[in-house]
């Protein structure tokens, strides 16, 4: 029997996509994304969308349209700031305040739920700050990330670096911790 109780999965660059927004109509899953997703659901896990969507507040995407689109790649719920940086909204990666509101909603115990996502300046301090296991891609900014952007985060070491979100999941499953 697993430990993990839910694991949180970011969008952009992490399931799809480039690692910026693009419309979720246009939104493209990379080879693997969708298969990896309903593994986890399989073996009984909550598997939430939690991601930051600025274009949200400018306009050009609305928040029914991601959730939408989540509930469509078999997310049991999705945690979305559409707020900018500017907005100090306490929602916003790398704040934990999604995982918290999501731990309240779902009776979580955050230290047994992971995070998958690929910028580690928010994904991978907002799991850290929420006690989640954090798992960083190296697909969308994932190795920009671990390469450029290191000093961003640099007293936060993943538990695991995975290729994809594939090569996660597959780590998720053999119940490591």
């Amino acid at each position: 029997m697993l430990d993990w109780q839910a694991v949180f999965i970011d969008r952009d660059g992490t399931i799809g996509g480039t690692g910026h927004f693009i419309h979720p109509r246009d939104f493209v899953l990379y080879q693997g994304s969708q298969e990896s997703i309903q593994r986890l659901k399989k073996a009984g896990l909550k598997v939430f969308a939690f991601t930051n969507q600025t274009r949200i507040s400018r306009g050009e995407a609305t928040e029914e349209e991601f959730k939408s689109q989540f509930k469509t790649y078999g997310f049991d719920d999705s945690f979305i700031c559409p707020h900018e940086k500017h907005e100090g909204c306490n929602c916003r990666k790398p704040s934990p305040e999604m995982l918290f509101a999501a731990a309240e909603k779902y009776g979580l115990d955050l230290s047994r739920c992971v995070v998958i996502g690929d910028v580690g300046d928010a994904d991978m301090l907002a799991a850290h700050s929420a006690g989640a296991k954090k798992v960083l891609v190296r697909m969308g900014k994932g190795e920009r990330s671990l390469n450029i952007d290191r000093d961003k985060w640099k007293n936060i070491e993943p538990d695991l670096i995975a290729n994809d979100i594939n090569e996660a999941v597959k780590w998720i499953l053999e119940g490591r911790s």
